[in-house]
């Protein structure tokens, strides 16, 4: 299909609208991440219209950030996105989103901007919600989608459309790895061979965490089928089903804390990759709430997600993966 590149907003408010209008908002070098996020766009949008925005937002990075470095392609993102099927890239300067300079009125995070990413990298999420605050009045889409890999980036688009009343959908579409389990990024490009090989253990963090979180919980599920009393234990070892008496007598002595379980075996995995070389300079590994990113106590049940964030070599990467707690009852 032909992919059409708009530079300003009066020419996409130009364009006669048909149907839904959904819009993938990114900074650029596009990857098959970014491929998934258009491909799920096209099937929300039906006969409508699929808006890609290419715009690398200087407000969101910070002192000694990459903004200088990071890569423009445009050319190449126009052919990604119309083989995923984009009908227009819009691709505005900075002048175009910023007209008068650096906007004086800003949208605040608040106080799950200040935590994890935002503790790390002091007002980054202030400039992506200005920047994702603009972008959306400037196309003004019936749906807007964002990739689960930058979790809390979409937590806080979803709490800024909520409580500022924006009037469309946000959907979150679910991370894409590389066949090796490493989450796709534009930043992937800067890892060396080596430290390919080191960053490998932020998704095997998640995945050992993610692992021991379904044992216990598979152990839970057995333990209301079977009840955790010793009297059971030793009649179902008498017939035989020891394995059932064995889960029965673990889900009896077993800790309450299934999260710090969980933090502890992806940290095991995150330890071991520092005494690599080049090695994994952890900055954080937490267990939070999706709607408000504060770590979850032990008792906690619901949705929840797992994120990690590291560097290694000069480039910083970050992972997630959700998880349930008490799924069943």
């Amino acid at each position: 299909m032909t992919t059409t590149v708009l530079r300003t907003a009066d020419e996409l408010h130009a364009r006669v609208r048909t149907g839904r209008r959904a819009v993938v908002m990114t900074m650029g070098a596009l990857h098959e991440g970014h491929a998934t996020l258009i491909r799920t766009a096209r099937g929300i949008a039906g006969d409508g219209e699929v808006v890609v925005t290419v715009f690398v937002n200087p407000l969101q990075f910070g002192a000694g950030e990459d903004l200088d470095r990071y890569p423009r392609t445009l050319d190449a993102d126009v052919k990604i996105a119309g083989l995923a099927g984009a009908d227009v890239v819009f691709a505005p300067s900075v002048d175009e989103v910023y007209p008068g300079g650096e906007p004086q009125v800003r949208i605040s995070a608040g106080p799950m901007g200040e935590r994890l990413e935002g503790s790390t990298r002091p007002g980054h999420f202030d400039g992506m919600l200005t920047v994702v605050a603009k972008l959306l009045h400037l196309t003004r889409p019936d749906v807007a989608l964002y990739g689960q890999k930058d979790a809390q980036q979409l937590a806080l688009i979803r709490r800024m459309v909520r409580d500022l009343n924006f009037g469309m959908e946000i959907v979150g579409v679910p991370t894409v790895r590389e066949a090796d389990g490493l989450a796709l990024s534009s930043r992937n490009r800067y890892l060396s061979a080596t430290e390919r090989r080191t960053a490998l253990a932020l998704s095997q963090a998640l995945f050992a965490g993610s692992d021991r979180h379904a044992a216990q919980e598979a152990l839970r599920a057995r333990a209301r089928e079977v009840p955790a009393t010793h009297a059971r234990a030793e009649a179902l070892s008498a017939i035989g089903e020891s394995r059932a008496a064995a889960d029965t007598h673990a889900v009896a002595k077993a800790a309450p804390g299934g999260p710090a379980a969980v933090r502890a075996a992806a940290r095991l995995i995150l330890d071991d990759a520092a005494r690599l070389n080049p090695p994994l300079t952890l900055d954080y590994l937490a267990l939070v709430d999706p709607s408000d990113f504060t770590e979850i106590p032990d008792d906690h049940t619901g949705e929840a997600v797992l994120a990690v964030a590291a560097r290694v070599g000069t480039t910083r990467l970050i992972d997630n993966i959700p998880l349930t707690f008490g799924a069943a009852s």
